[in-house]
C-alpha cells in the first residue's frame, strides 16, 4: 500500500461526516486557542512590566523591608507587611558619610483611601513623599509647585496632583489652590504632576495617586510610622555595588543587625529587579499554560472516544479492506492519519484563532487602558501548538486504531 492511500482515504471520511468530525476537532480548537493565548498574553504582560521597570532608571537602589534571596521577588512584593524601615534609616543613607556614591533620596509610604472635592469622592492612591521625588523619579510638575523641604516634617496639609486624579476631581477646571478633604482633613492643591503614562507601573506614585509630604501622610492620613520603601539615586551607574554594599551596611547598624541571615530588609537595583521579575513572570506563564494546557487533554480523551465510535461503525470496512489483502499495520496507519488530520486541522484552527484573540486583547488594553501592551505571538509558540495537536491526535488515536486492526476479517463481514 502506497503512503498517500491511508491519507486519501482519511480524507474521504473526514469529509463524509463533516458535522462529526467538527464535533471532534472543537476541543483541539479551543485547548491550542487558548494555548496561544495565554503565551501571548503572558509574553505582552511581561514585556510591559520589564520595560517599565527598566523606565524607572538604570542608576536607582531600591530599599525595602522584608528580607529576601537575591534571586526571588522581596518580602512586599508577596503581600507581606513588614513595619521595621522607618524615616531614620532613610536619613542615615542619604548621609554621605555613610553611603558617598548616592547622590540623592526618597522616602515613600503608600496606601488608598477617599479623596473628596465638592461632589466629587474618589477612591485613590495615596502615596507620602519626601520632597527630593521630583529629583529622583525624574518626574515633572505641570502647574503649580512641589513640596519644600520645611513642608515634609511639618505637617503641612499640602498636596500635588497626578494627572488623571486631577481629571478625576476637577475635571478641566483649574486644580491649584483648591481645597480637597481626606479622612475629614482638608489640604489645599499646590501642584499638578505631568502625565507618566504606563511607566508609573511600580513607580512611586503614579497619575492616578494623590502625592502628600511624608510626615502628613504618616500621622495624619495612614496612621503609620513606618515607610513603604526608600529609592536612592546613584551619581555614577558604575558604583551601583559598592553603594547597594555600603547601603546593607548602614542598614545592618541601623537595625542592630550582627549576622546577615537576620536582615529585616533587601536592597535592589533595577538589574537584579529586572531579573527577579522576569523569572517570577516565566514562571507564573508557564503555570497558566500547563493549566491550559488540559483543554488539550480534554479535547484527545473526547478524540479518543469518537474514534471508537468510529472503529464500531466502520467494522464492515475494516473487514472488508483485510479480505483484500490491507495488513494491520495498513488499518493501524489509516485510523492513525483520520485521527492526527482532525487535529492538525483544529490545531491550525485554533492557532488562527488564538492569534486573532491576542492581537484583539492587545488593541483593547492599549486603546481602552493607555498600556504600551505589545502584540507578541512567537513562531516558536506557533510551531509547538502544530506539533502538539498532531502528537495528540497520534496518541490519543493509538488505542482505537490498534483496535481496528485487531478486528478479525470474517467477524467484521459478518457484522451487522
Amino acid at each position: 500500500m502506497r503512503f498517500a492511500d491511508p491519507i486519501k482515504i482519511s480524507y474521504k471520511n473526514i469529509v463524509a461526516a463533516k458535522w462529526r468530525s467538527f464535533l471532534t476537532v472543537l476541543g483541539i480548537i479551543i485547548g491550542i486557542g487558548s494555548v496561544i493565548v495565554i503565551m501571548a498574553i503572558g509574553s505582552s504582560a511581561q514585556s510591559l512590566i520589564l520595560s517599565q521597570i527598566s523606565g524607572v532608571g538604570s542608576n536607582l537602589i531600591g530599599v525595602l523591608p522584608g528580607a529576601s534571596s537575591e534571586k526571588g521577588p522581596p518580602a512586599q512584593a508577596l503581600g507581606i507587611i513588614t513595619t521595621t524601615m522607618k524615616y531614620d534609616d532613610f536619613l542615615a543613607l542619604i548621609d554621605k558619610r555613610n553611603v558617598p556614591e548616592v547622590s540623592d533620596g526618597a522616602a515613600y509610604i503608600q496606601g488608598t483611601d477617599f479623596v473628596s472635592y465638592g461632589s466629587n469622592d474618589v477612591s485613590l492612591g495615596i502615596t507620602g513623599v519626601t520632597h527630593s521625588y521630583p529629583d529622583v523619579e525624574d518626574a515633572e510638575v505641570d502647574a503649580g509647585r512641589f513640596f519644600l523641604p520645611e513642608e515634609d516634617t511639618n505637617l503641612a496639609r499640602v498636596a500635588v496632583l497626578g494627572s488623571t486624579a486631577k481629571t478625576d476631581l476637577f475635571g478641566t477646571d483649574n486644580a491649584i489652590n483648591k481645597k480637597i478633604k481626606i479622612k475629614s482633613q482638608t489640604f489645599t492643591v499646590i501642584g499638578v504632576m505631568k502625565t507618566k503614562g504606563s511607566s508609573s507601573l511600580g513607580a512611586g506614585g503614579s497619575d492616578d495617586s494623590v502625592l502628600l509630604p511624608l510626615k502628613t501622610t504618616q500621622k495624619i492620613v495612614l496612621g503609620m510610622d513606618y515607610l513603604s520603601f526608600i529609592r536612592l539615586k546613584v551619581a555614577d551607574v558604575n558604583d551601583i555595588g559598592v553603594a547597594k554594599d555600603d547601603i546593607t551596611k548602614t542598614l545592618r547598624i541601623q537595625h542592630n543587625i550582627k549576622n546577615p541571615v537576620d536582615d529585616d530588609f533587601s536592597v535592589r537595583d533595577v538589574a537584579s529587579a529586572l531579573d527577579t521579575i522576569k523569572n517570577v513572570t516565566d514562571i507564573l506563564k508557564y503555570f497558566l499554560l500547563s493549566v491550559g494546557s488540559i483543554s488539550l487533554i480534554v479535547g484527545g480523551v473526547g478524540i479518543m472516544n469518537i474514534m471508537l465510535i468510529t472503529v464500531n461503525q466502520r467494522i464492515r470496512e475494516v473487514g472488508l479492506r483485510k479480505s483484500v489483502g490491507a495488513k494491520n499495520s495498513d488499518i493501524m496507519l489509516q485510523f492513525l492519519m483520520e485521527s492526527a488530520t482532525i487535529t492538525l486541522v483544529g490545531g491550525i484552527i485554533g492557532i488562527i484563532l488564538g492569534i486573532l484573540s491576542s492581537f484583539l486583547i492587545s488593541v483593547i488594553v492599549t486603546n481602552g487602558f493607555g498600556y504600551d501592551w505589545q502584540f507578541i505571538v512567537s513562531l516558536q509558540s506557533v510551531i509547538v501548538a502544530t506539533v502538539v495537536s498532531v502528537l495528540i491526535g497520534l496518541i490519543f488515536g493509538m488505542y482505537p486504531a490498534r483496535k481496528a486492526a485487531e478486528v478479525s476479517p470474517m467477524e467484521a463481514l459478518r457484522y451487522e
